[in-house]
């Protein structure tokens, strides 16, 4: 990551489930009550929120396309997630979401690029070639790869078709060595 010269002026994208929150096998994260950060990830996007200029978190949310939850419920997961960060020094500048079902052709799904592309004409400063994106699934680096984000996966047991430029165990192993690499 040292070669990538990251500073104040780049974007950080995250997927949420399995990065930011444990995912809920086999079903979806509905309320506030089934959200629970994955281990360390508060605190790093805290701290990664004083690296990069903008954190945006990306997420295919189908469970309101299916009708197990409203844009409502979801609008409170993220408000709870982001006022979470909040308490400890850091910021989630924005959240966006894709509530369609995965077989509905919808540019804002992943890997379509959407989401990114909402956040560039929301923070037109945006740079793709200055952003990094996070996620644990193939729809994820492919999101990152089609908008020219560097990618970083982080592992799971899930076959891996699209290799990322870098893999980690979480987000807060990489919060460590964006750390120990640029700082």
């Amino acid at each position: 990551m040292k070669h990538w010269n990251i500073d104040s002026t780049w974007s950080l994208f995250l997927d949420r489930d399995g990065v930011i929150n444990t995912r809920k096998m086999g079903g979806y994260i509905q309320t506030v009550d089934e959200f629970e950060f994955l281990p360390g990830a508060c605190s790093a996007i805290a701290e990664l929120s004083h690296i990069f200029q903008y954190v945006f978190v990306v997420t295919n949310q189908q469970g309101i396309g299916k009708g197990l939850m409203t844009e409502g419920n979801l609008s409170d997961i993220h408000r709870y997630m982001t006022e979470q960060v909040e308490l400890i020094g850091g910021k989630i500048t924005s959240c966006y979401h894709a509530p369609d079902l995965h077989h509905i052709t919808n540019l804002l799904r992943k890997p379509n690029t959407g989401m990114g592309l909402l956040a560039k004409t929301h923070y037109p400063d945006v740079d793709f070639s200055k952003s990094v994106m996070v996620g644990d699934s193939d729809t994820d680096i492919e999101f990152g790869m089609k908008l020219g984000m560097k990618t970083v996966r982080i592992s799971t047991d899930k076959t891996v078709a699209v290799p990322a430029d870098i893999t980690v165990q979480s987000l807060e192993e990489f919060k460590n060595r964006i750390k120990a690499e640029i700082l």
